[in-house]
């Protein structure tokens, strides 16, 4: 089986985008929060705009935003606590983000972030998949399947979000889960890996 990790709180995510940041640019954060700060931009949008003129995005760019803007009350949540809160009215859903988590794992090396709305799948390289209880009857699954059109039990995804996950597969039960769900999933791995 292929290994899984599991961020256990948002800390240990800080410090992955801390080493993606220096890898990425060559400099840790307090050369950047130097920069940041003679920049003189004083609102997110602004500094997320000249952060990507400057080559960092994703994570790292995240991280220097929360450095600048403070960070979010849930940093200090667990993982488990994260995804408890995300259940606790619909617990009968549960069972699939398990299978799916499960799944997830057989296909390689990945990350499971636990988020305030959702769970992040990551791929050594980037999100793949996004699972998230969209209401009392569904879970969705958002799949990163940028030249893939949606197909099938394929629906688009309607909210605009970062325009990273593209489509989605609404599932009622762990039973919903079927090939051709795995397929997709299999693919958003492999096309973002």
């Amino acid at each position: 089986m292929s290994p899984v990790v599991v961020a256990e709180n948002w800390r240990e995510m800080v410090d992955w985008s801390v080493a993606l940041l220096r890898r990425g640019t060559g400099e840790g954060v307090p050369e950047w929060n130097r920069r940041v700060l003679s920049s003189g931009l004083d609102n997110e949008c602004d500094l997320r705009l000249w952060l990507r003129e400057q080559g960092v995005t994703g994570y790292p760019q995240m991280l220097l935003v929360m450095e600048r803007f403070g960070y979010p009350d849930l940093l200090s949540a667990s993982s488990d606590g994260l995804v408890d809160a995300q259940y606790a009215d619909r617990s009968e859903l549960r069972p699939i983000l398990d299978r799916l988590l499960a799944e997830a794992a057989l296909l390689g090396p990945m990350r499971v972030q636990a988020r305030k709305t959702h769970v992040a799948l990551v791929s050594p390289r980037r999100t793949f998949a996004i699972v998230k209880a969209t209401g009392r009857a569904r879970v969705d699954l958002g799949l990163r399947l940028a030249d893939h059109p949606p197909t099938g039990r394929l629906e688009p995804l309607r909210s605009p979000g970062d325009g990273t996950i593209t489509v989605r597969i609404g599932i009622g039960s762990a039973d919903d889960i079927d090939d051709d769900t795995l397929t997709h999933l299999r693919h958003a791995y492999t096309a973002n890996s």
